[in-house]
């Protein structure tokens, strides 16, 4: 059990670095390249989506290993069409100088709306996938990463003392004027708060559960103890070379703000 635990802890985090890797080495080609990398990048998200199916017929290890990476690899695909300024929304340029309470969150919305629209439709595929399936594992992998994605994205709206805005492509340079320098607010700390009972919840019960069940589980805890960390380096200066140097070691302008997998 401690041997199989290891490994799905090992496997999720090797997807988390990877695929975020790739994303982050992606973004940093030329523009002429991006349409290219999402239609290749298009073409692993329709295998994923058959992942899915597949793994959702019947709980099993092979089938939890199945589900979650073939939603890492679909979420990828958003993350990707996000940052390469592909499917961003219908507002691109920097907030409004003075804009306050409801304008501003209307405006930050806006920069954003088509991509949140994308991944809601995502998840509806993913809902009506699901019904009247046995194994849940990859809709809960979409639906954790979504709702760390809101959360980090609300933590950028409210302010965090590390944006990552130094880390922006030139295409999304206007996004910086969106994320406000503070240290840590109420929603920081009631996020973070639940994203840790979230995570000892899971842990508990993947110890009870039975070996195929806790290695969805055990996925699942790892890649929230990942989104937890992601969190907490908002609030430490933190750069993205001592994780993914390999990624972005070019010296291209087009760097870009956090990693994918946060989603910002």
């Amino acid at each position: 059990m401690v041997s199989d635990t290891g490994l799905a802890i090992a496997f999720a985090v090797l997807c988390w670095w990877f695929s975020t890797g790739v994303i982050l080495w992606l973004d940093r080609l030329p523009p002429s390249t991006f349409r290219w990398s999402l239609g290749a990048w298009t073409l692993l998200l329709a295998l994923s989506f058959w992942g899915v199916d597949v793994s959702m017929r019947q709980e099993s290890v092979f089938n939890a290993y199945l589900g979650f990476t073939s939603v890492i690899i679909m979420w990828g695909w958003h993350e990707l069409a996000f940052l390469t300024g592909i499917i961003t929304g219908p507002r691109k340029v920097p907030l409004q100088a003075g804009a306050t309470g409801v304008r501003r969150f209307i405006q930050s919305l806006q920069v954003v709306l088509h991509h949140e629209l994308v991944l809601l439709l995502n998840f509806a595929m993913l809902w009506w996938m699901q019904m009247g399936q046995a194994n849940h594992i990859a809709i809960c992998t979409f639906a954790l990463l979504w709702c760390m994605r809101v959360s980090a994205k609300l933590n950028l709206f409210f302010g965090v003392r590390q944006s990552g805005s130094e880390y922006l492509p030139a295409h999304l340079s206007y996004l910086a004027s969106y994320f406000p320098s503070r240290w840590i607010t109420p929603w920081f700390l009631l996020s973070i708060s639940l994203s840790i009972v979230t995570w000892l919840w899971l842990v508990h019960h993947a110890q009870l559960a039975s070996v195929a069940v806790t290695t969805n589980l055990v996925l699942l805890a790892a890649l929230l103890g990942l989104a937890i960390v992601e969190h907490v380096v908002m609030l430490m200066p933190w750069t993205l070379e001592k994780i993914w140097g390999w990624a972005i070691a070019s010296k291209s302008p087009t760097t870009m703000v956090n990693a994918p997998m946060r989603s910002e």
